[in-house]
């Protein structure tokens, strides 16, 4: 039996609250700014006319966040696809854990592929730190997101820890909803991504079952996130060379926000979704004599091995490893002019930076062949 927690500050809205919350969110300014600069043929009062005529969640993400998000494909990539979905079954519950390539759309994508077919769509978990005021807390709250907490002292890390773990067995087994996750705190910067293994520790702090039990009590399904292109490549660069420089660098909010908007904006190209099965058979063959740490980490090595055997491969990913590696070894999979064409996206994206010295330029263009290179890299991995 688990323990009753409190997960009030946490928890994404009910439905009785959406009203109150959609009132609220009309009444900010910010938010006015933000929908009529994504959107600026919309007649603002008519949209909160819209808003206000809804009364549950799931017409709040029917009505308003699906028509918003079919407008965004259009405008910023050249298709959305997904893969594999046929694995997940409609009558089940599961943790999707994903890679992650960008801070709001990768939970997005998902949720409106889920909508469009047939599936109830997931909640989401959110780091407290994208959450700069309060209406934009509120505004994922009413769409299915729940908080992480990353402000937190040491003392209380543990028990927000404990808190959240509750909350996404509490969400899977209580509510009967799916939940996603990103494999790890924040992006990785260089796409070489890898499942943390406090992750997965993190996922069994609420449970008084055995290590593999709590586990497979989540029914976790790995999805693997493809974008073409990562309209924040040279800002991911860019963070990595002032961690170079000074390995305490920390992004501001504004940075976080600039991240978001240039995220959602930019231009992806494909971006492709492969939904793999449910990891709980592989885990019926971990050997459980092993100590806890080498349980975790063989957890976490079943999850990355099905993102990385399900990347979608574009040709920018052979273009980049073999101009990494100063290699032809995929000089099959494009020609000379893709390859320009590619490098000069590279140079319009550093370009965006501002005044670099050539040291620099250096470091941040190489870090961008790396992030597009890594998939290729992790996926022949599997594959060998």
């Amino acid at each position: 039996m688990r323990e009753i927690v409190d997960f009030e500050d946490i928890r994404s809205f009910r439905d009785d609250e959406y009203r109150q919350k959609a009132a609220e969110l009309l009444k900010e300014p910010y938010f006015k700014t933000v929908i009529t600069t994504v959107m600026p043929e919309i007649d603002f009062t008519l949209f909160g006319q819209k808003m206000m005529s809804l009364n549950s969640i799931n017409e709040f993400q029917s009505e308003i966040i699906v028509p918003f998000l079919d407008k965004l494909i259009a405008q910023t990539t050249s298709s959305l696809e997904e893969q594999g979905i046929h694995v997940i079954e409609k009558d089940h519950n599961y943790l999707f854990i994903s890679n992650h390539r960008d801070i709001v759309l990768d939970a997005s994508f998902l949720g409106i592929i889920l909508y469009k077919n047939g599936y109830d769509t997931c909640e989401i978990a959110i780091g407290d730190n994208l959450l700069a005021y309060q209406w934009i807390s509120d505004l994922v709250r009413i769409n299915k997101s729940f908080i992480v907490k990353r402000g937190v002292g040491i003392k209380q890390a543990l028990e927000a820890a404990k808190q959240l773990s509750a909350y996404i067995h509490h969400t899977i087994h209580e509510k009967k909803q799916s939940v996603w996750i990103a494999q790890r705190e924040g992006r990785a910067k260089d796409s070489n991504d890898r499942t943390q293994d406090a992750l997965i520790k993190m996922l069994t702090l609420s449970s008084n079952d055995t290590l593999l039990n709590a586990i497979r009590q989540l029914n976790i399904a790995p999805v693997a996130i493809s974008y073409e292109y990562d309209p924040c490549d040279s800002l991911k660069a860019y963070e990595l060379l002032q961690k170079s420089k000074n390995p305490e660098f920390k992004k501001s909010e504004k940075d976080d926000l600039i991240s978001m908007q240039t995220g959602i904006m930019g231009y992806k190209g494909i971006v492709n979704y492969h939904f793999t099965p449910c990891i709980n058979e592989e885990i019926e063959h971990i050997n459980t004599e092993m100590d806890k740490a080498s349980i975790l980490q063989s957890v976490s090595q079943i999850i990355d091995r099905h993102i990385h055997r399900h990347y979608r491969i574009y040709e920018v990913n052979y273009i980049a490893y073999d101009m990494l590696h100063n290699t032809d070894r995929f000089a099959n999979e494009y020609d000379s002019l893709k390859k320009e064409k590619f490098l000069q996206y590279l140079q319009g994206q550093i370009g965006k930076l501002g005044e670099l010295s050539a040291d620099d330029y250096k470091f941040v263009f190489e870090k961008m062949l790396l992030m597009y290179s890594n998939p290729l890299k992790n996926k022949l991995a599997t594959e060998e």
